[in-house]
C-alpha cells in the first residue's frame, strides 16, 4: 500500500529503543517518503547537515541555550540506537529532506521561568508503558517491552509496519482514558507538531514519514482545525537561542535525572542494535572477555554454559528470548561463582559503558570551548567519559601546563578535574586529578564564555569580578590561593586590593584566623610554580600581627563549648601558617609563641585552647617538660571542674602524635591517670565523651602501650613520677598551718559582714 494513499507515515517510537530504531529503519526501507519528520527543535534544522560529517559520533546530544543566559539549556541526546538517529541517517544517505516538528527551544527554553500549567500542578503523569505492560500481565514495563520490541525480528515475513500499527491503536486507547496524562505542555507541542505537518503537506503531499513518541502518534492523527492550534500556539513566550551539537555519553544517557534519558542500560541496548544476529551469543562472549581482561579464569566452556542457562531461564518465564535480567543472572551463575563484585563491574562497563560520542571542528561553538580544545590536543589532555586519575609533576613543564589549565577551569566552574590524594608522595611539587568528563560541562564552558575568549583571559577576569563581589575575607583569601595555583598573575593585583580592604575592616579574630593558613599556602605555592607572590607577604604579616592582638581578649571564659572548639581549630590553623611565613616575617613565630604562652596560662580560657596552646608549645620546643607537667597539674587539680580538665586532655592530648607524646612521658600519663581515678563517678559519665573522642582516635598500636603502661602497679610508676612544683600526693600540716591564721581571719570579716546586713536570717 502507499504511504501516500493512506496518509502520512506515523512512527511511534520509544526513545533510545533499539528495537524501535531496526523497526523504524525497515518501515523506512518498504515506505520510501519523500521527506522525514522528527520529534526535535526545529533550531537544529540548520545543523543536521554536521549528522552526516565522518568525524560525528554518537552518543551526541543537540544543546539549545538561551543565547544570554547559558545556564537555561536543553538537551535532545541521541545515540546509535535511537530511533531518531537512525532515521537521520537515512533520510541524508538517500538525499531525503529531514527536519525537526517540534516545539521551538525558544519557546520551550522560555516556558522554564513561567509558572506551571494549572492543568499540571496537581495531575498525576501516566507511564504509558507501565500502563501497557500492567493491562498484558507483566510487572516490569522493560520486560513487556523487550518480549513485544526488542525481541521481535525484521525478516522478509513480517510487515515493519504493523508493530507500529499496532503501538499507535494501544497509544490512542490510552488517550481516550487518560486524556494528557498529566502532560500538559504535550498539548501545546502537539499543535506545533501538526502545523509543521500540513506546511510539509503542502510540499511533499502525504508521501512523508514523522518519527515522534509513540504518546504523540493519536494526538497528531487527530482532526483538529487550524485555528484551534494557532489558539494554543499563540501568546508563548520566546527567548533568543543557540544551538550546537555537544559530546554526550552512556553513563548520562543511563541517568534518569538532570540531562539524562533514563536508559538504564544503554550498553546493552547498543549491543542489541549493532548485532545482526545471536545476541546473547555474542553479549556473553564480550563479558567473557572483559572478565578475562581482569584476571579471572574464565574459558570458553563458561559461555557456553552461560549461554545455556539464559535460555533455559528464559524458557522457565515464558520469554522469547532471553533479556538483560536472564544473562546478568547466568552471569553471575557461571561466570562469577555467584559474587556481585565481578558483576558490578560487567554493570559498569557493559551493561552502561564509557562511550563518548564526538562532534565534528566544524560544529559551531563559543570561542571559549574552541580555545580549551586546543589546549587539550596540545596538552594531550583526552575528554574522557571514564574516570581516571591524572599524577602531575610541576618540576616537569607539560605536567605545569595541564596543572594551570585543570585549576583555571576550576575558577571558571567548568570542574573536568578534582583534586584528590596523591598516590606517590605528598611533596609540593607533585598533584593528582581525576578527570571525567560529563556532557553538561559544555553547558559550563558556554556559560563561562562571557568572561572572555579564551581560557587563561576568561579565568582572569572572573577572578577580578569575584574579588570585588567578595563578602568575605575568607572568600578573598581563598581566592588569591585559586588565583597563584592557576598562575593568574595579571588577576592578583585586584585580589590582593580587595584582600587588603576587607582586612583592614574586619575585626572578627575567627575571620581572620580563618584567612591567614590561604594566604600562607599560596606563598608557598607561589614559590614552588615561580609565581611572584611577594605583594601577599606584607598582607599576610598584618594579618598574622592582628591576630596575635585580638586573639587572648577572644579567648574568653564566656565561650560555649561549640566556640571553644571552633577556636582551637583555627588556632591550629594559624600555627601551621605562621611556620610557612616564618622566613618572609621575622620575629613572628616569637610573637605567636609569646601568644602561646599567654592563652596556655591564662586560667579564664577554656581548658580546651589551654591544653592546645601547651601542646603546640611542647612541639615546637618551647615550653620545658617542667613546666608542661606543672600546667597540666594546675589544669587536672581537684579545684578544676571535671568538664574543663576534660577539654584540657583532650585539646592537649588530641590531635596527631598525643598518644605517642604520653608514652614517651610517663609523668604526663601520671597525671592524667591520677586525674581520672579521683573523678566522681557521676561526673565521669559527663566527661566520657570528651575522653572517648581524644584516646579513641589513636593508633591501636599506641592504644595498646597505654594500656600496658596503665595497668603497671602505682609504686612502679609513681617512683619515676615527679609531682610538679607546688603539688604533692598527700596534704603538707606544716604549710597547712601557715596559712590558718589568715583564713581565720578572712572567714571572721566574712561572717561579720553577714551579721550585719542580716544575712542567713
Amino acid at each position: 500500500m502507499s504511504p501516500a494513499a493512506a496518509g502520512p507515515l506515523l512512527l511511534g517510537v520509544r526513545h533510545h529503543g533499539p528495537g524501535s530504531a531496526r523497526a523504524v529503519r525497515a518501515a523506512l526501507d518498504r515506505a520510501q517518503p519523500r521527506a522525514v519528520l522528527i520529534e526535535g527543535p526545529p533550531e537544529g534544522d540548520a545543523l543536521l547537515a554536521l549528522a552526516a560529517d565522518p568525524g560525528m559520533r554518537p552518543p551526541v546530544a543537540l544543546l539549545a541555550h538561551a543565547a544570554d543566559d547559558p545556564a537555561r539549556a536543553a538537551f535532545w541526546p541521541l545515540a546509535a540506537f535511537s530511533p531518531e538517529w537512525v532515521a537521520i541517517r537515512w533520510a541524508q544517505a538517500r538525499d531525503v529532506p529531514v527536519r525537526f516538528i517540534d516545539l521551538p527551544a525558544a519557546h520551550a527554553l522560555a516556558a522554564r521561568e513561567e509558572e506551571p500549567d494549572a492543568r499540571e500542578a496537581g495531575a498525576v503523569r501516566v507511564d504509558p508503558l507501565a500502563v501497557l505492560a500492567e493491562t498484558a500481565g507483566y510487572e516490569d514495563p522493560e520486560h513487556w517491552w523487550e518480549d513485544v520490541v526488542e525481541h521481535r525480528g525484521t525478516g522478509e515475513a513480517r510487515d515493519p509496519l504493523a508493530v507500529f500499527e499496532a503501538l499507535g491503536e494501544a497509544m490512542g486507547a490510552l488517550r481516550e482514558t487518560y486524556g494528557d496524562g498529566g502532560h500538559g505542555r504535550d498539548l501545546v507541542r502537539e499543535a506545533h507538531m501538526r502545523q509543521r505537518m500540513r506546511a510539509a503537506r503542502r510540499e511533499f503531499g502525504d508521501d512523508y514519514a514523522v518519527v515522534c513518541g509513540a504518546w504523540h502518534v493519536p494526538a497528531l492523527r487527530a482532526g483538529t482545525t487550524v485555528a484551534a492550534d494557532r489558539a494554543l500556539l499563540t501568546g508563548l513566550p520566546k527567548v533568543k537561542v543557540e544551538t550546537t551539537w555537544v559530546p554526550w555519553s552512556h553513563r548520562r544517557l543511563a541517568r534518569a535525572g538532570g540531562y539524562g534519558a533514563g536508559v538504564t542500560s544503554p550498553g546493552w541496548y547498543a549491543h542489541l542494535f549493532a548485532a545482526r544476529d545471536r545476541p546473547v551469543e555474542r553479549w556473553l562472549t564480550k563479558v567473557a572477555g572483559l572478565l578475562r581482561e581482569e584476571d579471572r579464569q574464565v574459558s570458553s566452556a563458561h559461555v557456553i554454559e552461560a549461554v545455556r542457562l539464559a535460555q533455559t531461564l528464559a524458557a522457565v518465564r515464558g520469554r522469547p528470548l532471553p533479556g538483560l535480567t536472564e544473562t546478568l543472572e547466568a552471569v553471575r551463575a557461571v561466570m562469577c561463582d555467584g559474587s556481585d563484585v565481578p558483576l558490578a563491574l560487567v554493570e559498569d562497563r557493559l551493561v552502561v559503558g564509557d562511550v563518548l560520542g564526538g562532534v565534528p571542528d566544524a560544529a559551531p561553538v563559543v570561542p571559549l570551548q574552541r580555545d580549551l580544545t586546543r589546549r587539550q590536543r596540545t596538552l594531550r589532555l583526552k575528554a574522557e567519559a571514564q574516570r581516571r586519575d591524572l599524577e602531575l609533576d610541576l618540576r616537569k613543564e607539560s605536567d605545569a601546563a595541564k596543572s594551570l589549565l585543570l585549576h583555571r577551569l576550576r575558577l571558571l566552574g567548568i570542574d573536568w578535574g578534582t583534586p584528590t590524594a596523591s598516590r606517590s608522595g605528598t611533596g609540593t611539587f607533585r598533584e593528582t586529578w581525576r578527570l571525567c568528563w560529563e556532557p553538561e560541562l559544555s553547558v559550563r564552558v558556554a556559560e563561562a564564555g562571557i568572561w572572555g575568549t579564551t581560557v587563561p583571559g576568561a579565568a582572569t577576569a572572573k577572578a577580578e569580578a569575584d574579588a570585588a563581589a567578595a563578602g568575605e575575607l575568607g572568600e578573598v583569601t581563598a581566592l588569591a590561593e585559586r588565583c597563584l595555583l592557576a598562575g593568574l598573575s595579571e588577576a592578583l593585583p585586584a585580589v590582593l586590593r580587595a584582600l587588603a580592604d576587607r582586612a583592614a575592616l574586619d575585626t572578627d579574630v575567627a575571620r581572620l584566623a580563618r584567612a591567614l593558613p590561604a594566604l600562607a599556602r599560596a606563598l608557598r605555592y607561589g614559590d614552588v610554580r615561580g609565581t611572584d607572590a611577594a605583594a601577599l607577604g606584607t598582607v599576610a604579616a598584618g594579618l598574622a600581627e592582628r591576630i596575635c592582638v585580638a586573639l587572648p581578649p577572644a579567648c574568653a571564659a564566656g565561650l560555649d563549648a561549640d566556640g571553644a572548639a571552633e577556636l582551637r581549630g583555627h588556632i591550629d590553623g594559624v600555627h601551621g601558617a605562621v611556620g610557612l611565613l616564618a622566613d618572609t616575617a621575622p620575629g613572628l613565630r616569637e610573637r605567636w609563641s609569646e601568644v602561646l604562652r599567654t592563652l596556655a596560662g591564662r586560667e579564664t580560657a577554656p581548658g580546651g585552647i589551654r591544653g592546645r596552646a601547651a601542646r603546640l608549645l611542647l612541639d615546637d620546643g618551647r615550653l620545658p617538660a617542667g613546666e608542661t607537667a606543672r600546667l597540666m597539674g594546675l589544669a587536672l587539680s581537684p579545684a578544676a571542674s571535671p568538664a574543663d580538665a576534660a577539654g584540657w586532655i583532650e585539646g592537649f592530648a588530641g590531635g596527631a602524635g598525643g598518644g605517642t607524646l604520653l608514652v614517651h612521658d610517663e609523668r604526663l600519663l601520671g597525671l592524667i591517670d591520677a586525674w581520672l581515678v579521683s573523678v566522681p563517678e557521676g561526673a565521669f559519665i559527663d566527661v566520657l565523651p570528651l575522653l572517648r573522642r581524644t584516646f579513641g582516635a589513636y593508633e591501636p598500636g599506641v592504644k595498646r602501650t597505654l594500656g600496658e603502661l596503665a595497668r603497671r602497679v602505682p609504686g612502679a610508676r609513681t617512683a619515676s613520677t615527679a609531682a610538679p612544683a607546688g603539688f604533692a600526693p598527700d596534704l603538707d600540716p606544716v604549710r597547712a598551718d601557715a596559712v590558718a591564721d589568715l583564713a581565720r581571719l578572712l572567714l571572721g570579716a566574712a561572717a561579720a559582714h553577714a551579721e550585719r546586713e542580716g544575712i542567713g536570717r
